[in-house]
């Protein structure tokens, strides 16, 4: 009986080492041979950049790269990019399973970074929340069904806060545990997502490999295409070249576009290299620069001065004013609900957002994956402000077209 008993257990022990040495050879023969990469919102301003140095990657079979829809000039820049390496378009919806299906099979590498930005609550809170976190879950799910081991999640600054524009958070780090408490869409949906994410790392594939996830915490994202810069340079023009003063009282460490793409190549090289990938799965990182801090208006005056802007020299109005300001609007805007839908022009969160003491520290992602900005300070302003420039002659000649 003894002997049955120790043969069983023999048995056991040798099925564990089987499926552990099974499961090793499984993952280095998945990262080290040829890999191909799934990129999720590569249409858009941070996930072309993501496109443009993955096909400087060795051993990269393929890339695809998936969005709702490719605009013309994406189209054209990544058919150019076709002749380094497989570059395969899929439009789709992030909340299509079958789209996602397809989007995942043979794939090997997972870059996450399509989501709804919107902080001033202009789109529903039902379409923000599906696409940014049931969207997330949807994803994570395909790639278990896939096989998928890597998934490399683009979080966000807010879901550490700021929750008080009195808190003050000067190179902050990982180990703060810091969390928002905000129940707006945009923060709420991001943080639920980086939770998902996060949680996911260990489980079991399909074909009995294990998923391994990590997520990258960016600053404002700035740099030469930013939607939001756009924005601001476009109502500046309208306002007599003046500068809107929104974040006078902040103290913010603005990150450079290609920076932030940079950090998530250095993410996936990581994980798939087997020294390194045990202390970076499940983790998150902040990714910042060597950007200069300095609040939000600063920051854009010292990228559009160049050309003529600037500020809006009119006095601002007591932080602490613009909050219930913000509050009363809201309040507004909810007893209207039933009959009208109110957009208020501020909102006690946005309020917060751009006038708080908020900087983090990139420290750990150095120490992990070996990040170090990809481009200078002195380099990221120079391609932001020539691009500022080209905005202005697009200004000139729609000024032109109306009065021919």
């Amino acid at each position: 009986m003894l002997f049955c008993l120790a043969l069983n257990n023999l048995t056991d022990l040798l099925s564990s080492i089987f499926w552990f040495l099974a499961s090793v050879s499984w993952y280095l023969g998945s990262v080290m041979a040829g890999w191909s990469c799934l990129v999720t919102g590569a249409g858009g301003f941070l996930g072309q950049r993501i496109v443009r140095l993955l096909v400087e990657e060795k051993d990269l079979q393929e890339i695809r790269a998936l969005d709702k829809i490719f605009r013309p000039e994406v189209k054209e820049e990544f058919s150019k990019l076709q002749s380094k390496t497989k570059l395969t378009m899929l439009e789709g919806d992030i909340l299509d399973e079958l789209c996602l299906k397809k989007a995942c099979q043979d794939i090997s590498v997972v870059i996450h970074t399509a989501s709804i930005i919107d902080i001033m609550g202009i789109i529903p809170r039902e379409s923000i929340m599906n696409v940014n976190f049931k969207g997330t879950q949807l994803l994570l799910e395909a790639c278990v069904q896939a096989s998928v081991p890597i998934f490399i999640h683009t979080s966000s600054l807010e879901v550490a806060g700021p929750n008080s524009y009195m808190e003050i958070i000067q190179n902050g780090h990982e180990e703060d545990y810091l969390e928002n408490t905000w129940s707006a869409p945009y923060p709420y949906s991001k943080k639920l997502a980086e939770k998902a994410v996060l949680a996911a790392n260990g489980w079991t594939l399909k074909n009995g490999g294990t998923l391994y996830t990590c997520a990258l915490r960016p600053m404002y994202i700035y740099g030469d295409g930013s939607p939001f810069l756009f924005d601001i340079m476009t109502k500046a023009l309208k306002n007599n070249w003046t500068l809107t003063n929104y974040g006078k009282f902040s103290v913010a460490n603005p990150v450079y576009v290609g920076n932030v793409a940079w950090a998530h190549i250095l993410a996936l090289r990581a994980l798939r290299d087997p020294k390194k990938a045990p202390s970076i799965q499940g983790q998150f990182y902040y990714i910042s620069d060597d950007t200069p801090h300095q609040s939000y208006d600063d920051f854009n005056y010292i990228l559009s001065k160049e050309w003529g802007f600037r500020l809006d020299s009119s006095l601002s109005l007591p932080l602490c004013l613009q909050y219930w300001i913000a509050f009363l609007l809201e309040t507004l805007s909810f007893l209207l609900s039933p009959i009208y839908r109110y957009q208020p022009p501020l909102n006690r969160h946005v309020v917060t957002l751009s006038n708080s003491v908020f900087t983090f520290s990139y420290k750990k992602a150095q120490r992990d994956l070996g990040y170090e900005p990809l481009f200078s300070w002195e380099e990221a302003k120079q391609k932001t402000v020539k691009w500022i420039g080209s905005l202005l002659d697009q200004h000139k000649e729609t000024l032109k077209l109306k009065t021919q």
